[in-house]
Order: structure tokens, then C-alpha cells, then sequence
């Protein structure tokens, strides 16, 4: 595997690392200023607002100066939210650190093109491993990320200060993995030539269940995972128990990821889709079980399982939608979709575990992460339909 590729693996295991940061820390934060509890999830919504802000402007951008200049953009974006959030933990602001959350949000928008950066650096036959072997970057983010959580939220004055101070951090070490990165310039990676018009890309049916299967496992993932620290503060589990929590959640999340590719290659996009649709809806009714740190585990770990079965296929399958000269759009139109409906996720956690509690939220989720199983299905009819010889 090219050794660029390792390093957007460090990238991201670095950029992941802060996102478990954030998801541990910025509810808890939400809640202490907010001025309703309602609101206490918002800054987390404001963070996916900013990345689904960046989604279509980073791919445009990077279509033109190159993925490396891109993403050094991002994480100096992600520097200046670190500033802003940081100020306003200070004052005590409640929409200043929405602000702070929203910039943080745009540099991470544009990390989260690491993927499709592994794509260009390896020969197209080790595309599925190239981008499990980045994405794995996250199991080493399962470790710090709640290791840095659990030492930096009281090591400053002000709660919850070091953690940003840590946050930033991350971001300067990126940078400087990043200027020893060698990538492709975009005239080699991006192609020329007459782009066919985007809504004909888009109705696709393997553009519409790359982004069907992306949307649902991240969706559905985001959902649960933003309402588990409050679900579990609620059940009067410690800090300690929750930052254990996401550790195990993330570390399922991105562990499968070194066999994913291989997976993937043999048993193809959709029956791997299939297997994680299955596993977000086995995590909904696991949490039916009990609200104990052990169910919670559980819950969490076949959450992360699904997450990666159903969004690390759907983003090979989405290269296939589409022609070099088609990649910025594409992918834009891609992230756009996928990330909005991370940020709704966002901002309906708060709100719907206080409304509805754990378990109901959890059972509500089932049906929902069959949904890419119930197109897939529906297209297997189809082709059957228009060739009666076909067999899957």
C-alpha cells in the first residue's frame, strides 16, 4: 500500500480523534449553558451544519488547488473554531461556542475527503483496501480520543477548556503530517472532458444506493450515538462510563475496517450493505434490553458494526457513478446529502431522547436502517423484471 496512504490514515485516525472528543464533551457542554435542555445537543448540530456547509465548497475547491492545499484549508479552519469555542467556554457563551462547533465543523467537512484522496493514491485494484486501510485510522482514535477526553476535561480552570486545548493540538499535528504528504494535483486525479449533467448522474441506481446506504448507516449512527451521553448522564452513569462507551463504539466502528475492503472485493458492495443494515437494527433492539453500562456496550458496538458495513462499501460503490471530469460534483452532491442529514440527526438527538428516552428512539430506528436493504431489494426486482435469467 503506497505510503501516502498511511499517512491520510494518520490524518484521519488524528481528525477522528477530535470528533470523539467533541461527541463526548460538546453535549455535556450544551447542556451546562444552554438556556433550555432542549437546546444542549445544538452545538453538535452546529458542528454537522458546518461540515455539510463545507461539503460541496471542499470538493470544488479541491477540484481546483489539489486535495493537499484542501485539506491544510480545513484544519486551519478547524484551528480558528478551536479559538472561538475556547473563548466562549470562557465566557460562558452558549452561541459563541455554536460558533466555535460550526467552524470546527467546516474543517472537518473537508478531513472527511480523506477517503476519496486514498482512492487517487493507490492503483484502482486496491481501491477497497485503500480506503479501509484510512478509515482504520479511526481504531487508534478509539484509544485517544477518549483517553484525551477523559484527561483534558478537567485540566484547566474553566470545565471543559483543555479539551479544546487538546483539540487544537490534533489539528497543528495534522497539519504537519499533512506537509509531508505527497498527493496527485487535481489535472491527474479529476480528468477532462464534456461532464454528463448532474441529475443524470444522480438517478443512477448505483449512485442512489451508494448514497441511500451512506445516508441511513450515518444517519442512523449519528442519531444514537449523540443521544448516548445524555441517555447514560440521565441513567446516572459517571463520565468515565460514557467516554468507555463511545471508546467501544468507535473502536467497532473503524476496527472492521482493515477487512472491510477484502470483504468487499469478494462478497460485493450490496450483500455487505445488506450485513450492516442488519447490525444498526440489531443495536436498536439490543438497547430494548437494558439501560446498564453493559447494554450500552453492546448497543454501541453493533452501532459502530453497521456504520461501517453500510458507509465503507457505499463509498466504493459511489466511484462508480461517476467519470473522472464527474468527481467534484459527485462527490459534492454525495457529501451534501449524506451530511445534511448527519446535522438534522444532530439536532433531533436532544430533543427526541428527552421526549421519547432510549429505548423508544432505539425501537424507531429499526425500521429506518432497513431501508437501503428494501432498495436494493426493490432494484434486484426490477432487473428480474427486465431479464428473468438474472439471479441476483
Amino acid at each position: 500500500m503506497p505510503f501516502n496512504v498511511t499517512l491520510l490514515s494518520l490524518c484521519q485516525a488524528l481528525l477522528v480523534s477530535g470528533n470523539i472528543l467533541l461527541i463526548a464533551v460538546s453535549p455535556l457542554i450544551g447542556a451546562r449553558l444552554a438556556p433550555d435542555p432542549a437546546w444542549s445537543t445544538a452545538p453538535v448540530a452546529t458542528q454537522w451544519l458546518g461540515l455539510m456547509c463545507a461539503t460541496i465548497p471542499a470538493s470544488l475547491i479541491m477540484a481546483r488547488l489539489g486535495r493537499k492545499r484542501g485539506f491544510l484549508l480545513g484544519n486551519l479552519l478547524g484551528l480558528v473554531g478551536v479559538a472561538v469555542a475556547a473563548q466562549a467556554l470562557v465566557a460562558e457563551a452558549f452561541f459563541l461556542f455554536m460558533l466555535g462547533t460550526w467552524l470546527i465543523g467546516i474543517g472537518i467537512g473537508f478531513g472527511q475527503l480523506y477517503r476519496f484522496a486514498a482512492v487517487e493514491a493507490a492503483p484502482m485494484a486496491l481501491r477497497d483496501r485503500a480506503i479501509g486501510l484510512v478509515m482504520g485510522g479511526g481504531v487508534l482514535a478509539a484509544f485517544f480520543g477518549p483517553w484525551l477526553a477523559r484527561i483534558s476535561r478537567e485540566a484547566a480552570t474553566t470545565p471543559f477548556l483543555g479539551s479544546f486545548l487538546g483539540l487544537g493540538a490534533l489539528y497543528l499535528v495534522a497539519l504537519l503530517v499533512l506537509l509531508a504528504t505527497r498527493l496527485p494535483p487535481p489535472e491527474k486525479t479529476h480528468g477532462d472532458g464534456q461532464p454528463r449533467p448532474l441529475g443524470e448522474i444522480v438517478r443512477q441506481p448505483v449512485f442512489l444506493v451508494a448514497v441511500l446506504s451512506a445516508l441511513i448507516g450515518y444517519g442512523v449512527m449519528n442519531l444514537a450515538m449523540t443521544a448516548t451521553p445524555l441517555a447514560m448522564s440521565g441513567a446516572g452513569h459517571h463520565f468515565d462510563h460514557v467516554a468507555t462507551t463511545i471508546q467501544w463504539h468507535v473502536l467497532a466502528m473503524f476496527l472492521p475496517s482493515f477487512a472491510t475492503g477484502h470483504l468487499t472485493t469478494r462478497f460485493g458492495a450490496p450483500r455487505m450493505i445488506t450485513a450492516g443494515c442488519l447490525l444498526l437494527a440489531a443495536s436498536g433492539m439490543a438497547a430494548q434490553v437494558e439501560a446498564g453500562v453493559t447494554g450500552f456496550h453492546f448497543a454501541l458496538v453493533l452501532l459502530g458494526l453497521g456504520w461501517n458495513f453500510t458507509f465503507l462499501p457505499a463509498t466504493g460503490l459511489l466511484t462508480e457513478a461517476y467519470r473522472p471530469v464527474e468527481k467534484a460534483r459527485t462527490q459534492a452532491a454525495n457529501e451534501f446529502l449524506v451530511f445534511s442529514t448527519v446535522a438534522v440527526t444532530a439536532l433531533l438527538a436532544g430533543p427526541l431522547v428527552n421526549l421519547l428516552g432510549w429505548t423508544l428512539l432505539n425501537a424507531l430506528l429499526v425500521p429506518l436502517a432497513l431501508a437501503p436493504m428494501a432498495l436494493l431489494a426493490w432494484q434486484r426486482l426490477a432487473r428480474r423484471r427486465q431479464d428473468p435469467h438474472i439471479s441476483g
